[in-house]
């Protein structure tokens, strides 16, 4: 039985089966609130850039207030990477190797293994997404520590087919894939991540038209760029009741994320005039991928 009301898209979804049984007494992950501004900065450049760094089970996320003439540097990335642009994004020059990029635009730039440069044009937000393979990045996260054991529930990255032509710079520009009817956000996919970019919200959403639901071994990381929301999560309980937890429902600033973990129950409510949410996947969505949802399907194949 779908769990989303009968004009939510994804109630047109294929239920799909866990990749892997976990038994039901496997400890869950508490949910994690991070809003970055309350934190120190993990890293600040000689201009003044500051850069958070926090982390999900397969996946880090570095948001960075950039300022003009930084350069946000990979030397030897172990895999892909991606840069999030959207409204209110600084424009960059990306370099990989021999190709350069500048985008000035709401995209999603995604960059390839090896050495890259990223290079501010003018002060404002700078989001790379990366998966949690590179030993530094996933060390540094402020929040490494809620890693210390692993989600044992949260399916383990496991990456997808190489993409067509090979690794290389690739910049897929959300003007030319405006929101649509009969299609769920804008979601794109790497070899190790899918990010969905969800529309921009003019006023709050329903309260008497939320959508709650579970994944049954994948993570959500909900990032917010814009506006106020709640996040709404249910724990399911299991045979300790020890670990048993109460529903959390609470407000976080922007720019956050909340990182959702299997198998809660979870919907997000945008409580301010005008918002923004990026949902991210890691590894990508077996079920958005068969819904013909993924708007660069020709280029990364599915497994």
């Amino acid at each position: 039985m779908t769990p989303y009301a009968t004009d939510d898209i994804r109630s047109t979804l294929a239920t799909a089966e866990p990749a892997r049984a976990v038994d039901p007494s496997t400890p869950i992950k508490p949910a994690q609130w991070i809003e970055f501004f309350a934190h120190e900065p993990t890293e600040t450049t000689p201009l003044g850039g500051r850069t958070w760094v926090a982390r999900a089970a397969n996946a880090v996320i570095a948001y960075s207030l950039a300022k003009k003439g930084d350069v946000l540097s990979r030397r030897g990335q172990p895999d892909e990477y991606t840069v999030l642009l959207y409204s209110e994004s600084a424009p960059v020059a990306v370099t990989a190797g021999s190709e350069e990029a500048q985008v000035s635009e709401e995209a999603l730039i995604v960059v390839p293994p090896g050495d890259s440069d990223i290079r501010v044009e003018a002060d404002g937000v700078v989001i790379r997404l990366f998966s949690a393979v590179a030993d530094d990045l996933r060390e540094s996260a402020l929040n490494a520590a809620a890693y210390a054991e692993p989600d044992l529930r949260a399916a383990p990255l496991v990456p997808w087919p190489d993409p067509v032509g090979g690794f290389r710079l690739r910049v897929y520009r959300l003007a030319d894939t405006p929101i649509a009817e009969g299609r769920f956000g804008r979601i794109f996919r790497t070899t190790n991540l899918m990010v969905n970019f969800l529309a921009e919200e003019p006023e709050p959403r329903n309260p008497r038209k939320l959508s709650p639901h579970h994944h049954d071994d994948f993570e959500q990381i909900s990032l917010a760029v814009k506006g106020r929301f709640v996040h709404h999560i249910r724990y399911p309980w299991g045979p300790d009741s020890t670990r048993w937890r109460p529903d959390e429902n609470r407000e976080i600033a922007t720019p956050s994320i909340c990182i959702i973990p299997p198998p809660t129950v979870h919907t997000t409510q945008g409580v301010g005039p005008h918002q923004q949410l990026i949902d991210i996947f890691s590894p990508p969505r077996e079920d958005f991928s068969e819904a013909g949802w993924v708007l660069n399907a020709d280029d990364y194949p599915a497994r």
